[in-house]
């Protein structure tokens, strides 16, 4: 009976809010609404940015390996668990795909941010 009472209070405080929200906002579309902020002058080029694609590929490099890791964050409880060989089995396994994935990366000259 709470868990019901509590979601049904969850959902319609929610349903107020999302209908104050789009009910609340005057809406006044015109030009200098529209345009970007440039400090009073006009822009002179491109405000984007040249990005550099060898930080990118070093960027998702780097989250692959994180996420990784964070995979093998829950080791120290598995000494609970009664078949240990088959967790440890497991955390070598990935241990060694991700020492793959490292030398690949180096063979490859991923990991090198000058050219």
């Amino acid at each position: 009976m709470n868990l019901i009472l509590v979601l049904l209070i969850n959902t319609t405080l929610s349903m107020i809010l999302v209908t104050i929200a789009f009910w609340l906002p005057q809406l006044n579309i015109y030009s200098e609404k529209s345009s970007p902020y440039e400090c009073g002058f006009d822009p002179m080029g491109s405000a984007r940015l040249p990005f550099s694609m060898k930080f990118f590929l070093v960027a998702i490099t780097f989250l692959l390996f994180d996420l990784e890791i964070a995979l093998l964050l829950p080791l120290p409880w598995a000494t609970q668990l009664n078949n240990l060989n088959l967790v440890l089995i497991m955390a070598l396994l990935l241990i060694s795909i991700l020492a793959l994935g490292l030398a690949y990366e180096w063979i490859q000259k991923g990991l090198e941010w000058v050219e």
